[in-house]
């Protein structure tokens, strides 16, 4: 019996993939384990090798594995692409279809299941991912019957034969490899999960699961890899909460629109990717001069230009912060986990609004799409703040004179009106203008409203800008990430400790501006700082260097091949730079 096992299915794109991994996870998740899946797709619609590694286990984690229990491959391409990872005695189930070979210095067990032909005999080549589910559910000793509640959610409205027949394909799969296999292989049984039930979804389903629930009703996008689930959820659900989400000509047209609607009153948000952002740049830098309330998420990808569009890079860091030509106040957030993101993306909307200014919520790839095991969001911890906006205040009679919609005040921010408010008519102008609103080149003013608006966030109030795992009063080395590296940061600390050495954790959260108290104690009792990113020139190394004076501490792990860190290469890092 075992704690846990990884699992990967390959083939061609189109083919199935996703949605045998789906199955698979679905009915382990109502079992109760822990999953976490990363899914390695081609930047095109069809054809190209995909494949979906999914780790199971009855503990918590957050990242992918460093090999691989058992492979199952729909042609030899997968078997070819991914038998290196498979550790000594995994299991290869491929379909005979394409007679799969290993090679001779493997020291793995193959396995070939008709899974093509199987299916045909049962009426249809596409229940070949049934089968190999089934032939899978063999090796591990589950019942087939425990797919039986997944399908018929899945397959109901095509009618109950259409179910039933899935249903046979599994059986007929796990039939077929108990006999050639002689029943459930041994180390390959997963001990008992504890049975509770938990939620299993993509960051980008948290992010914008928490978006309702922060009172966002609309929303302006253009697709893009790996940010399209955001729009993708928020069409389908945000009707029901008589919102709306219009697809847009371009990523300037999503974030203009998202500032407008801001400007009437309406929580709103628009989400991209790297290039995306590249053209909401000026548009971000007319929410910070205008001081009307923006969120966009940049799901960071493979770059630059169209680069790796459907592959895990962290490369967007500097361009989120410093990416709009002049200065405005800007926050940019960086959730580590899917729980994470659902809370960060309410309080994202309650910043934007509070400080009047743009707020970045920053994901990458394998945040976004990874598909994790996620507890149940608190909703008693949901609290809407609006700032200075009151709609339902009388403002005074100023006899004809403009509102002074940009006072200049002590905190920086000034009082916010929408449309339609008696007594609140201003201008509003993307050039720099005076407490009304109205455009004004005078040095004095220009400097006051500049002063104004930088120190918005003197005062910045946010939960947890870092998460720390900070045990020891004096460190030999503290391992610092932002977004979805610390899953296997967290693997790797005990690692390490194993090693003999203490090892403390920081992992940033608010990104902009850089949270300095956090960050300081952690790096000044540690002898040693090494910051883990998924990018080629040490990006967020650069920052702390930045803010912190630490230059002669900082070591740098960075890795951006398109591939997720595993735990293995940055522990072996990690002790070389020690």
């Amino acid at each position: 019996m075992i704690d846990q096992l990884s699992w990967k299915v390959g083939g061609q794109q189109g083919e199935g993939i996703d949605s045998t991994g789906e199955i698979f996870a679905s009915v382990l998740n109502r079992l109760g384990y822990y999953l976490y899946s990363y899914r390695h797709f081609s930047s095109r619609i069809k054809g190209g090798h995909t494949n979906n590694k999914i780790r199971v286990s009855t503990k918590e984690m957050r990242s992918i594995s460093d090999d691989l229990d058992i492979l199952v491959a729909f042609d030899q391409e997968t078997i070819d692409v991914n038998v290196h990872e498979l550790r000594d005695g995994g299991i290869v189930i491929g379909d005979a279809k394409f007679n799969p070979t290993v090679p001779d210095d493997a020291n793995v067990r193959l396995f070939a299941v008709p899974f093509t032909e199987i299916a045909n005999e049962l009426g249809t080549s596409l229940m070949k991912n049934m089968v190999a589910i089934g032939a899978t559910s063999a090796v591990l000793g589950l019942p087939a019957e425990g797919y039986a509640e997944v399908v018929e959610e899945i397959f109901s409205r095509k009618g109950a034969k259409v179910v039933e027949k899935n249903m046979e394909a599994i059986r007929k799969g796990a039939e077929y490899f108990n006999e050639i296999a002689g029943g459930p292989i041994e180390g390959f049984k997963l001990n008992k999960a504890d049975g509770k039930k938990r939620m299993f979804m993509i960051g980008n389903d948290a992010i914008s699961l928490g978006f309702i629930a922060g009172g966002v009703r609309f929303m302006a996008a253009y697709p893009i890899t790996p940010a399209s689930e955001i729009m993708e959820y928020l069409i389908k659900k945000l009707p029901k909460f008589g919102g709306t989400v219009i697809q847009t000509e371009d990523e300037i047209a999503a974030c203009t629109m998202a500032i407008g609607a801001n400007y009437a009153g309406v929580r709103t948000i628009t989400s991209s990717a790297g290039p995306g952002l590249s053209l909401m740049m000026e548009s971000i830098g007319l929410s910070g001069m205008t001081e009307t309330p923006l969120v966009v998420v940049d799901t960071q990808r493979g770059g630059p230009s169209t680069g790796l569009p459907t592959k895990q890079e962290q490369s967007d860091l500097m361009q989120m912060i410093y990416g709009t030509h002049g200065e405005i106040p800007k926050v940019v957030m960086a959730p580590s986990t899917a729980e994470e993101a659902f809370y960060d993306a309410i309080e994202a909307l309650n910043i934007a609004e509070e400080y009047q200014c743009p707020v970045i919520l920053l994901s990458d790839l394998q945040l976004s799409l990874g598909k994790q095991t996620v507890e149940p969001f608190d909703y008693s911890k949901i609290e809407i703040r609006r700032g200075t906006l009151d709609i339902n205040r009388e403002l005074p009679d100023l006899e004809g004179n403009y509102f002074k919609r940009y006072e200049v005040t002590e905190s920086g921010i000034s009082p916010r009106v929408i449309p339609g408010m008696k007594n609140g008519v201003h201008h509003v102008t993307g050039v720099e203008h005076d407490e009304t609103g109205k455009p004004s080149e005078v040095a004095a003013n220009r400097q006051a409203q500049m002063d104004k608006r930088l120190r918005k966030l003197a005062n910045l109030k946010f939960n947890t800008p870092v998460y720390k795992n900070a045990p020891h009063e004096e460190a030999d080395v503290l391992l610092v990430g932002f977004n979805s590296t610390r899953g296997v940061i967290e693997e790797v600390i005990p690692r390490l400790e194993a090693e003999g050495l203490k090892v403390n954790h920081a992992h940033i959260r608010l990104i902009h501006p850089f949270p300095v108290d956090e960050m300081k104690p952690l790096v000044d009792r540690a002898k040693k700082v090494i910051v883990i990113e998924n990018n080629a020139t040490g990006q967020l190394a650069s920052i702390l260097k930045m803010n912190l004076n630490s230059h002669e501490k900082m070591a740098s792990i960075t890795k951006y091949d398109g591939n997720p860190f595993l735990p293995q290469e940055v522990f072996n890092k990690c002790k070389e730079l020690v």
